[in-house]
């Protein structure tokens, strides 16, 4: 058991490093963060500081307290590239109307048609090249896991069992589970306005891998009563996210008919 909840813990540490990958990219690539809701990631900002905290005070998996960290950098760095493309389109727009130009924007893009025309033509490439960036992503999680158990002890250390609960570490626990629960509403209600568009489905599948993994990991370290219960916050927060994870991929799939619709008018657009 100690050995799975170790190859499972750095399988779902995997999925971490590279959650945020996806979206950066498809951030980059319309050079904007427009399909991501601003209230999403500030919550789920305040969620990781919260979970970060309540982790070191619990000493709990060394996991879970780099993943918070990691989180919070990330989160930041999230909304620093999202207002990065949001000052970028500003001026871009604000030196067209200056030198006469028609700075015309299509869907979420706030892009000229020349930027939308290029985006059109590389949408294949574009494509490929994604699609390789996750396969290598996802051999990156696999083989963390392996390595993991190849090079990692022969035995796992159980976790204690007894002893008495933090109750600061596990207030902070629970106040960060309903954080992260409730980040994921406004990105909820945005998608129905964007369609999804703009939005990397890679970015929820592998949160949804990472909290999968990570909750099967504390699971097969132990089972005791005590251990679940100290856990409990975390687990409750990692469950409940996978179930909204689903659902927000859902919405990806009964989007697509109209984000393709979108994409098609698009390019009529940038025709005419």
């Amino acid at each position: 058991m100690g050995d799975a909840s170790s190859i499972l813990g750095w399988m779902s540490l995997a999925c971490w490093i590279v959650v945020y990958s996806p979206q950066f990219i498809e951030n980059y690539q319309l050079q904007s963060g427009e399909g991501l809701s601003i209230a999403f990631i500030l919550i789920w900002l305040v969620g990781d500081l919260t979970n970060l905290l309540g982790a070191l005070l619990a000493g709990l998996l060394p996991t879970v307290t780099f993943v918070a960290l990691y989180y919070s950098l990330c989160d930041i760095l999230l909304l620093a590239q999202i207002y990065y493309y949001r000052w970028k389109a500003a001026a871009r727009l604000e030196k067209e109307e200056v030198a006469g130009g028609s700075a015309e924007t299509t869907g979420l893009l706030a892009g000229s048609s020349s930027d939308e025309e290029v985006r059109v033509k590389t949408a294949a490439e574009n494509a490929r090249g994604q699609m390789l960036r996750n396969a290598i992503c996802v051999l990156f999680v696999i083989g963390t896991g392996v390595a993991a158990w190849y090079f990692g002890p022969n035995k796992a250390k159980t976790p204690t069992e007894d002893g008495p609960m933090d109750l600061t570490s596990q207030i902070l626990g629970y106040i960060s589970m309903l954080l992260y629960l409730s980040s994921r509403i406004p990105q909820i209600f945005k998608n129905r306005e964007t369609k999804c568009t703009g939005l990397s489905p890679v970015f929820f599948a592998f949160a949804m891998t990472g909290n999968i993994t990570y909750v099967l990991s504390i699971c097969s370290a132990s089972m005791d009563k005590h251990y679940l219960l100290v856990n409990a916050s975390w687990l409750a927060g990692s469950i409940g996210t996978i179930l909204l994870d689903i659902y927000v991929l859902y919405q990806f799939i009964h989007y697509r008919a109209e984000r393709i619709s979108r994409e098609r008018s698009a390019e009529i657009a940038v025709v005419a």
